[in-house]
């Protein structure tokens, strides 16, 4: 039950753009259609899974063992930084459309502090390594809701006349913050699960 609650949470409650502000970069950047939105929330899924994966037994067999702990950021950077090369290496041979459609935000992964939150969010939080992959996980899938919907909503704002001083980058802030609070309608809901599934 506790993994369910991991899901939900952090897919609704605590979404890792919308409640936490992280991975702004790419949420504003790649959100101008569907389906680029859609590869790089795979992409970002992809990263941020096999990222914090590898980030925590690096982590627990690494670097706590020798003392290390205070190369953490450095060290979850380089390995974030090769993950994001493979994933590029990978993107171009098996799907060069999508590779073209991401563009400078497929390297700007490596930049996206959403990645490198959740892999030390993980071990601040100490987490068991099932319970860091189900939070990985669920955070991408929240992320990748997050983007979905707003490219589709930003797709809506082509087809509508907006006010001359709403148009560009305004209107998309005002809808991302407009979005950012209807989510925050499911905080609380958290709370409720734990009593639900007796965890409180």
């Amino acid at each position: 039950m506790a993994y369910i609650l991991i899901f939900i949470t952090a897919i609704f409650v605590n979404n890792i753009v919308l409640s936490q502000f992280l991975g702004i970069c790419p949420f504003l950047g790649v959100s101008k259609k569907i389906d680029t939105a859609l590869g790089m929330s795979a992409a970002v899924a992809f990263v941020l899974t096999l990222a914090t994966l590898v980030t925590y037994l690096v982590q627990k067999y690494v670097l706590d063992p020798n003392g290390l702990g205070y190369l953490q950021t450095l060290a979850f950077i380089l390995i974030i930084a090769a993950l994001v090369q493979m994933v590029e290496i990978i993107l171009k041979k098996v799907s060069p459309p999508l590779y073209q459609a991401l563009g400078i935000f497929l390297p700007l992964i490596t930049t996206n502090c959403a990645v490198l939150g959740v892999a030390i969010l993980v071990i601040q939080n100490d987490m068991s390594l099932l319970e860091s992959i189900v939070y990985a996980f669920s955070t991408a899938l929240g992320f990748g809701l997050a983007l979905t919907v707003f490219a589709g909503i930003r797709e809506q704002l082509e087809l509508v006349d907006i006010p001359k001083g709403m148009q560009g980058m305004a209107i998309v802030l005002v809808t991302a913050g407009l979005l950012s609070l209807a989510f925050m309608g499911f905080s609380g809901v958290d709370g409720g699960l734990k009593i639900l599934f007796g965890l409180e």
